[in-house]
Formats: C-alpha cells, structure tokens, sequence
C-alpha cells in the first residue's frame, strides 16, 4: 500500500499566506486623487462602493473603465488587482499589480499583493522575488518575511525559509505566527524535537490558536508520541471543530493504533467537512487495505479517483484491492493506468512496483 503522507499540516502552511488578501487601502485611495476629471472620480466611487458591497464582479468592470481613462494611475490597476484576488483569480491580479508596479517600482504595498498574488497562483519563484523586494523596501513588513518564508518552503528551500522566518521572529519576539511557521518548517525537515520546542513557544503565546496545537499534534505523531499528540489535537479540535485537518490527523493516530473503526470515522469526519479531501478519501481506502476488506477499498479508491484523476498512487491501490478481489482484469487496468502515470511523473521507483505487480498478475 502506498504510504499516505502523515504531514497535512505541512500541505496547509504550503497553501496558507500570512495575508488573507492584498492591501486594499490603494484602492480606496482614487477618489481623492482624481476630483479633476469627473467621470473618473464618478466611476471609482462607484467601484469602492461596489467593493464595500462585495459585488466584484460589477467592481471590476468599472475600475477596467477607469484604467481605460487613465492609464498611468498605479492605483486604478492596484484597485483591479485587489477585486480580481478577492475572486481568487490569481493569476489575473498579479497581472494587474504588475502593471500598478511597473508604474510605482517602490511602493512596498504594491509588491507585497503581487508577490501574495503570485504565490496563490503558484508562481513561487516569481513570489519570492516580489517578497524580497517588498521587504527591501519596508524591511519591517513582517508578513513579507513570513511570506517569503512559505514560498521559499514550497521549493524546498528550507534554509533560506527559516532565515525569513528568523527575521520575522527578530521583528518581533512575541509574534505567534513566525514561531509556528518556522515550527512547521522544521517538520517538514524531520527535525521533530526542535519543532517541538518551537511550537510549544507559538503554543504559549497563542494558546487559543488551534492551528499551533495542530502543528504540534503533527509533531508529537511524526516523532511517534501518539499519546502527545493526541492531547494536542483534542485541543485543537475543541478550538476549531470545522478543521478537517485535524479530524484527518486523529484518523491518523488511531490508524496507528490498529483502531481502524475510530480511524474511518474521523476520516469521514474530515470528509463531512470538506468533501474534496483527498487525503482523507485515501486514507479510509488504505484502513481498508489494511483490514483486507478489499470490496470497501474499491470504492474508496474509485471515490479518490473521482477527484483527483491523476492521482497514481489511487490507481495502484485500487488495483492491489481488485488483486485482493481477485478480479485480475480490472487489477490489471488499474496497475496500468498507474503506471502510465507514474512514467508520466518520471516516478521510476514506482513503475518498477507496478512492473512487478503486473507480472504476479501472469504468474
């Protein structure tokens, strides 16, 4: 069975910026700034209404009418880019902010949203440069340190990570949310006892924050205290039980403990919650496997498949749950969807696993 990842709180650091959203202070600057053309100042009130209102969409289309009338106004295009981000059309408001930074390279505001823009869109090397050059220019934005930080992370770059979060730690020594990003960088790493240390500092000055307590339940399960972390992530739960990260990581620790019954449940859950969760679809698909009850796991497997289609490690599953079926035909299916995805990954290990899985099926 293919191993299932026990680090998802190192996939939420990965997706989560320290900024919900880009500055929109620069976007309901304009009125003010241009009161000499009527139409414009008339069309950019309207658009700050709008985005009062929440109606982006509409928002949008008036501050492209504006960027029409005044091409050279950085915070017409800042304005874009903030209505386009709140779409989570990232891609797009990076676009904008550039554009906004091209005509204002020193306004700090601008680069952080391009650089938050750029990040959310999955350009993380583009994302880091932005990130520096948004804390050259206000080397105490702490967010753009913690941000740089995150992205540099997501390409592995683990020692320039713990560098920006270290600065942001330098800004400021109480700050929670820089000790628990360099506690989950250290998680990542397999440096589990000083994550430990370093979470349970985030821990004390942010004892209400279930995101600490779950990064540290994370800890204590990769270092194999399943007792620790169980504690950790009960208290987390009790502060946020609409997280299904951690339902899916006690689904873990009772994995661990061959409780498979408790397992499923706090998989479904985390399913309950967030439908979507691939993890946690698999994870009920491997508890199957491991009690042998091949038909559950097929389903499971199929229902991951469903949504992540290129998901190779469902496929070989699924086929080791046909194998378990003896149902060789659709094994046989299944081992080889696998490995033209895994060859498609340039994944050689695992083409050789399936390689032999498909010649037991000869045999």
């Amino acid at each position: 069975m293919q191993k299932q990842t026990l680090f998802v709180i190192s996939f939420w650091l990965l997706g989560s910026l320290p900024a919900t959203q880009p500055p929109v202070a620069q976007a309901q600057a304009l009125v003010a700034q241009n009161n000499n053309n009527q139409q414009l100042g008339k069309l950019l009130q309207q658009a700050r209404e709008l985005v009062n209102k929440g109606d982006f969409p509409t928002a949008l289309t008036l501050y492209e009418q504006a960027a029409n009338l005044d091409r050279k106004n950085a915070r017409i295009f800042s304005g874009i880019g903030y209505v386009q981000a709140r779409q989570a059309n990232y891609e797009a408001a990076a676009s904008a902010y550039q554009q906004a930074v091209a005509i204002e390279p020193n306004n700090g505001d601008f680069q952080y949203a391009l650089a938050f823009s750029l990040a959310q869109a999955g350009d993380n090397a583009g994302a880091a440069g932005a990130y520096r050059r948004a804390a050259q220019i206000d080397p105490k934005n702490m967010n753009a340190h913690l941000g740089l930080g995150v992205v540099l992370m997501r390409q592995e770059d683990y020692k320039g990570a713990q560098n920006a979060f270290q600065k942001a730690i330098d800004l400021d020594g109480k700050y929670w949310k820089a000790y628990e990003s360099m506690g989950l960088s250290l998680v990542r790493q397999g440096r589990h006892q000083e994550a430990i240390e370093v979470l349970k500092r985030a821990a004390g000055m942010a004892p209400k924050q279930a995101s600490v307590k779950l990064g540290l339940g994370t800890a204590y399960l990769a270092e194999g205290n399943l007792n620790a972390a169980r504690v950790e992530l009960e208290r987390a739960a009790q502060l946020e039980p609409r997280n299904p990260d951690i339902h899916f990581q006690v689904g873990k620790i009772f994995q661990a403990q061959n409780d498979f019954a408790r397992a499923v449940v706090a998989y479904k859950q985390a399913i309950a919650i967030n439908p979507k969760s691939v993890e946690a679809q698999a994870a009920i698909g491997d508890v199957r496997l491991q009690e042998q009850d091949y038909l559950a796991a097929i389903v499971a497997y199929k229902e991951v498949i469903k949504l992540a289609p290129e998901n190779a490690g469902a496929y070989y599953n699924l086929g080791l749950a046909f194998k378990g079926r003896d149902r060789r035909p659709e094994a046989k299916e299944a081992f080889e969807e696998a490995r033209k995805l895994y060859k498609k990954q340039g994944n050689t290990k695992w083409v050789e696993k399936v390689d032999k899985m498909l010649q037991e099926l000869k045999n």
